[in-house]
C-alpha cells in the first residue's frame, strides 16, 4: 500500500522551520551586528533565582531541577533553599568584583520571598528577567491559553510589585513554549525573551500581538548542562567557555562566508550549582579572565537587545 501524497502536504511548510515567526537565515545572509564602543564579543550572563515549591506539579510537565524523592523532599527543597541564601550573593560579589552586570531572571514568588535580596539585585544595576511564577509554572502546548496568558501576567506583577520595575524580558522554565507563547509575551508587552537557541546572536519574531526579539541563551553553555547534567568539573566549565569566547572573538573579522561583526557568548549559571564553595573559584576566574579581555563587552541581555537592532 502506497503512502498518500497527501500525507506530505503541510499548509505551514516553511523554509528553515514550520512557522511564519520569522524569514529564516543563517548568519552570513544578514547584515553584522556592531557593539557599542567596537567591542567584538558580547558576554551575556544570566542568572537563575528560582523557588522549587515542595509539593511539584507534574502538568504539563516537572521542571529541571524540582523535587524527587518522596514528599517532603527536604535533601532537594534545601539544596535549592541554598541557591537563594548563599549563592546568589556570592555570584553578585563576583559580578561586583569585575563590574560586571548580569541578567536575574526570578520567579516572582523568589522576589516574593526574598525582596530585600530582590531589590539588592536592582540597586546594584542588575536588570530583571520574568522566570514565570515558580517553579511550578511551566509552560507547553496544551497548557489552556487563558492559564499562560494569566501565568505571564501574574510573574510581571508579582516582579514589578517587589521590584519597583517591570520586566522586559522572559526565560521560561526549561525554555518551553507552546504554540501561542510568542504571541502571548509579545501582547504582554515585554520586548525580548531567551527560550529559543538556534542562533547565536538576536533575532526577530512576529507575531499577530506584535513583534518580540529572541536572544538565544544556549543551554550547552550553562552550568546545569555541564556541571549538573555532563558531570564535568567547574574548571572545565569555565575553560569550555573561555574556549568559546576565543572562538567567538576569532569570527568577528571573517568575511569568507561567514559574516564578520560582533559576536555574543551567553553565560547561564545556577546559584545552587555555580555558587558551591569548590565552585565558585573557578567562576570568578572566569569572569577576572574575560574582563582582561579588550574585546569583551558585559552586557545585561537588554542591553544587547538595544544594541542588536533587529
Amino acid at each position: 500500500m502506497s503512502l498518500d501524497p497527501a500525507y506530505l502536504e503541510y499548509p505551514r511548510r516553511r523554509r528553515g522551520m514550520d512557522h511564519d515567526l520569522y524569514p529564516w537565515s543563517n548568519i552570513a545572509e544578514r547584515p553584522p551586528i556592531a557593539w557599542p564602543g567596537g567591542k567584538r564579543v558580547a558576554v551575556v550572563i544570566v542568572i537563575s533565582c528560582e523557588f522549587f515549591p515542595l509539593t511539584p506539579v507534574d502538568a504539563p510537565f516537572r521542571a529541571p531541577g524540582h523535587m524527587q524523592t518522596a514528599f517532603p523532599d527536604y535533601r532537594h527543597f534545601t539544596a535549592r533553599d541554598y541557591g537563594s541564601r548563599l549563592g546568589v550573593p556570592r555570584l553578585v560579589e563576583a559580578l561586583a568584583a569585575v563590574g560586571a552586570h548580569a541578567g536575574f531572571a526570578m520567579n516572582s514568588r523568589w522576589a516574593e520571598r526574598f525582596p530585600d535580596l530582590a531589590r539588592a539585585i536592582v540597586a546594584a544595576g542588575h536588570e530583571v528577567i520574568a522566570h514565570s511564577t515558580d517553579m511550578n509554572g511551566t509552560i507547553a502546548t496544551g497548557l489552556p491559553e487563558d492559564d499562560e496568558r494569566a501565568l505571564i501576567a501574574d510573574s510581571l506583577d508579582g516582579l514589578h510589585a517587589v521590584t519597583g520595575r517591570r520586566p522586559t524580558g522572559w526565560l521560561s522554565i526549561a525554555r518551553s513554549q507552546s504554540w501561542n507563547t510568542p504571541r502571548l509575551l509579545a501582547a504582554a508587552g515585554l520586548g525580548y525573551c531567551l527560550d529559543w537557541v538556534n542562533d547565536e546572536l538576536p533575532y526577530r519574531m512576529t507575531t499577530p500581538a506584535g513583534s518580540i526579539v529572541n536572544l538565544p541563551l544556549n543551554h550547552e553553555l550553562s552550568d546545569r548542562q555541564v556541571i549538573a547534567t555532563c558531570q564535568q568539573s567547574a574548571d572545565s566549565y569555565a575553560e569550555q567557555l573561555r574556549d568559546a569566547y576565543l572562538w567567538l572573538d576569532g569570527e568577528v573579522d571573517q568575511r569568507d562566508g561567514w559574516n564578520g561583526g560582533g559576536r555574543m557568548l551567553p553565560i547561564h549559571l545556577t546559584p545552587y550549582i555555580s555558587a558551591l564553595p569548590y565552585r565558585i573559584d573557578a567562576i570568578a576566574a572566569l569572569l577576572h579572565w574575560l574582563a582582561a579581555q579588550p574585546g569583551a563587552w558585559f552586557a545585561r541581555p537588554d542591553a544587547v537587545v538595544a544594541a542588536a537592532r533587529v
